[in-house]
């Protein structure tokens, strides 16, 4: 069965939407639980993905990217949240604690895209139907998305949650150096994404991730 764009982008907005937003609350939890209380304070810690949403890169580049590879048919599913402001110095303990915090948004990720298998397998194993086959294209975009996301954000790349990581297991000194390199970040994720340079980067991990899904959960 063939769906056009709009039938696409319908399936596809709610696991996405939600992939992006709930990543982003997740930092704000954790970083509460280890003291840092200004997404709490700003109303950030919420399911809610409006408070989380960034026109540009929630709605408009996702809806881009969709538009041009029809549901993953090519390319890397890219987009952002409004970033969940994390007072690292309010952290009990600043450099261990910014690592927990990090790790938060890719593990929520991770927790997403089995909640999407569970979904997916329900849809299978039920009787064919119209809203079987929605609900199974949906868990099926909700499982990419997620892996992509929690892939992507591993990358030791700042200001993304690997480069966090990274810092925070570094020893102080290159630690200060690597943090250093922030502001070039996210230009050079751009310059990796349009030249397909980031497909190559996280294919390998991604299909791998993808293929563990596939044997645990018989989908």
């Amino acid at each position: 069965m063939e769906f056009n764009l709009v039938q696409t982008i319908a399936i596809s907005a709610l696991p996405v939407i939600f992939a992006i937003t709930l990543h982003e609350a997740a930092h704000g939890y954790v970083a509460k639980l280890f003291g840092d209380n200004t997404a709490f304070v700003l109303g950030r810690i919420s399911l809610n993905p409006v408070r989380h949403i960034d026109m540009v890169g929630t709605i408009i580049v996702p809806l881009a990217i969709l538009a041009t590879s029809k549901l993953f048919g090519s390319g890397i599913l890219f987009g952002w949240a409004k970033p969940v402001p994390v007072d690292f110095s309010a952290l009990r303990n600043p450099k261990r604690d910014m690592l927990w915090v990090a790790a938060a948004g890719p593990f929520a990720n991770l927790l997403m895209a089995i909640l999407w298998a569970f979904v997916l397998k329900f849809a299978l194993i039920m009787p064919h139907s119209a809203f079987t086959l929605p609900l199974s294209l949906m868990a099926e975009v909700g499982i990419k998305a997620n892996l992509v996301l929690m892939v992507l954000n591993l990358l030791p790349i700042l200001p993304l949650d690997g480069g966090r990581i990274a810092v925070s297991l570094l020893p102080n000194r290159l630690a200060y150096s690597y943090s250093r390199l922030e502001p070039y970040g996210f230009p050079i994720l751009l310059l990796l994404l349009f030249t397909d340079t980031l497909g190559i980067i996280l294919n390998p991990a991604l299909l791998m991730c993808l293929q563990l899904f596939e044997s645990i959960f018989q989908i």
